[in-house]
């Protein structure tokens, strides 16, 4: 499953093996020894129709699932695929796990040794995958996109970030660590440490970053949210006020897979048209 370039048969029994794929392309269940970790990160890989007869490279397209999740939640994400396909541009979706443990909610953070999220997900996993893949490997080849707890992590992870993402989206996402319900915010122990976790504490030093690694910033939520409405809202503030360019977008609808499937092709597609094609 690590080499570069796989033959249409090995493909097809790879495929079969795991239970089938999307229409385009074959669907990948893939892990690799994390030191961030200290264990084995699973994530899936989507590859483009007919990349087992070409020797081009391609965009990726990272995508976190939501929190708290159980440690094959990462598999729960044909949607994604689907919507991918239609996107308009070939590229790879990567879909790693966000948690090793039943319920878990680790919030993409890192929290120290063998439980370093970001740092798997955001370093790790990228080299990794360029490293085994036909990638476009360097910033402008790189999306990272998320939904709810998802969209919290593509945005911290990919602001933290700027030389390995030039795309960020969050969905129904928030900007600081919470709590599993959503509703509280997590203490990590400084006013630093915090700070150095919230979207809404980088948004001042936004502009200076992205004159310097040109992103494409984009979030939505819906108006129905029950939770995250007033969060997404203040974050399109902060950035105004601070002159960052970005997409902030509200929708009809709740907090629901319903809502990011009626989008995903659109913002899939936002996503690939700034990145750089394949080639």
């Amino acid at each position: 499953m690590s080499r570069r370039l796989l033959s249409a048969a090995g493909l097809a029994a790879l495929t079969l093996a795991l239970g089938g794929a999307p229409a385009h392309g074959a669907t990948l269940n893939v892990r690799f020894h994390s030191h961030a970790l200290d264990s084995s990160l699973h994530f899936l890989i989507q590859l483009p129709d007919g990349y087992a007869h070409t020797t081009a490279r391609y965009p990726v397209v990272y995508f976190l699932h939501g929190l708290p999740a159980g440690p094959t939640s990462y598999r729960s994400v044909a949607w994604v695929e689907a919507a991918l396909d239609r996107a308009g541009r070939p590229a790879m979706l990567v879909v790693p796990q966000g948690t090793r443990t039943s319920n878990g909610d680790p919030e993409y953070h890192d929290w120290g040794p063998g439980r370093n999220w970001a740092t798997a997900l955001g370093r790790e996993l990228p080299a990794y995958v360029d490293s085994h893949y036909r990638t476009i490997a360097a910033r402008t080849g790189r999306a990272i996109v998320g939904v709810s707890a998802g969209g919290y992590g593509a945005a911290s992870i990919g602001l933290a970030n700027p030389t390995r993402f030039s795309v960020i989206e969050s969905w129904s996402g928030y900007f600081e660590p919470t709590d599993p319900t959503g509703t509280k915010m997590l203490e990590l122990g400084s006013k630093a440490a915090d700070d150095a976790a919230s979207v809404h504490a980088a948004a001042i030093r936004l502009r200076s970053q992205f004159e310097h690694h040109p992103t494409f910033l984009g979030f939505y939520v819906g108006r129905a949210d029950p939770t995250f409405v007033g969060e997404n809202e203040q974050l399109d503030r902060e950035l105004n006020e601070a002159h960052v360019p970005h997409l902030f977008e509200l929708y009809r609808g709740g907090h629901t897979t319903s809502l990011w499937r009626t989008h995903a092709v659109a913002w899939l597609s936002l996503a690939l048209r700034r990145l750089s094609a394949a080639k």
